[in-house]
């Protein structure tokens, strides 16, 4: 029993589900090799935006749940610290794995690095080199300290070695992202939101906004909805809101604007399977988002990334990205582009084959046993 290896996967955010999902369903075949645990921070606390991803994405329940709710990064950052110490000196993890780059990621590899404890990234080397952006913050100090890098895509390989990381701690993978949405693929049958929101036969666009960038600022918020009203002169456009963007909409006195648009299916946040099925039958994605840019790659879909930067620059060079400063007459330019223009040619990145979980267990089983 004491030869088993003890992994804690830690999950936070919306993200972050889709990111680990995978891995209990490979450890769960290594059982006499792997004991694995989920610790989930409760950083994400809304039914919709966390439990649902747990059901849709047959994860187990959390063998943790420290409950920290919502906070400025720096409380969050700390409340999750506290907690995750009292499990890590409860479990005694030989190796704790992070994902992506919400609050959640950097402070559960900062106390298991502290404790001396062996950490894993997943999603390790992206880069928008935008600092005013909390998750780039994340992104870097995570990789900075944690001992092994499980690289989507080559800018991560590349930045990680730029960085000075060793090479020998980093292996590029594939996207884990990806093997919950191969995953589910099969499932989206079930779900009724086309017949529901009475888009059996409908052509129609699918739109997330969330950034602070986006709506934090008045102004900038009510010309992103004249660029939702001009989308929708020519197709239905449905818009699961973000309880962030809902709450400044109605403080910034914009509830009238949006609600007067016609054409707009606006939704309470989704589950994933709900959303996969919309955006699979989507014309086209607007978001701000980072996941979503590599998602609709997979299912090549034209996606238009309201930002001036991205952490994920394949989904540019090949997939069905476009990165769109977020101002009205650019962002309108890209839907027409988008509408009215010839389809993007694009591929499927290397990797993103809905295996990228067994790569990693498979490279977790060679450094233990190398340890030993």
């Amino acid at each position: 029993m004491g030869e088993k290896i003890k992994i804690i996967s830690v999950v936070g955010a919306r993200p972050n589900f889709m990111k680990v999902a995978p891995l209990p369903r490979i450890f769960k075949k290594m059982t006499d090799k792997i004991t694995h645990l989920i610790c989930h921070t409760g950083q994400h606390y809304d039914y919709e935006m966390s439990q649902a991803f747990f059901d849709n994405l047959g994860l187990p329940e959390p063998d943790f749940y420290l409950g920290v709710g919502s906070g400025s990064h720096s409380e969050q950052t700390g409340k999750i610290m506290i907690e995750f110490e009292k499990v890590c000196i409860q479990a005694k993890p030989d190796l704790v794995i992070v994902v992506g780059d919400v609050n959640s990621t950097i402070a559960a590899t900062l106390t298991a690095t502290k404790m001396g404890i062996l950490t894993a990234h997943i999603e390790a080397g992206l880069r928008s080199f935008d600092r005013s952006m909390p998750e780039e913050i994340n992104r870097i100090a995570t990789d900075s300290i944690c001992d092994f890098h499980f690289v989507t895509e080559q800018s991560g390989m590349d930045n990680l070695i730029r960085e000075g990381h060793k090479p020998e701690n980093i292996f590029f993978v594939g996207n884990t992202m990806i093997d919950s949405l191969v995953y589910i693929l099969d499932k989206i049958e079930q779900s009724t939101i086309l017949s529901n929101l009475g888009l059996q036969n409908e052509e129609f666009a699918l739109m997330t906004l969330h950034r602070p960038s986006n709506v934090d600022d008045p102004k900038q918020l009510s010309n992103l909805i004249d660029v939702i009203e001009f989308i929708c002169n020519y197709i239905r456009l449905v818009f699961p809101i973000h309880p962030r963007t809902r709450k400044n909409i109605e403080e910034f006195g914009l509830k009238n604007k949006i609600e007067n648009i016609k054409n707009l299916i606006v939704t309470d946040p989704l589950g994933y399977i709900d959303f996969v099925k919309l955006m699979k039958n989507s014309q086209f994605v607007m978001t701000d988002s980072g996941g979503i840019q590599e998602e609709t790659t997979f299912l090549k879909i034209p996606c238009i990334t309201m930002r001036t930067t991205t952490e994920r620059p394949i989904t540019c060079q090949i997939g069905t990205n476009r990165l769109v400063p977020p101002e009205k007459s650019k962002l309108i330019q890209a839907v027409q582009d988008v509408l009215f223009g010839s389809p993007k040619e694009s591929q499927i990145p290397k990797y993103w084959d809905g295996k990228a979980a067994e790569r990693i267990a498979e490279i977790i089983l060679k450094i233990f046993k190398k340890d030993k």
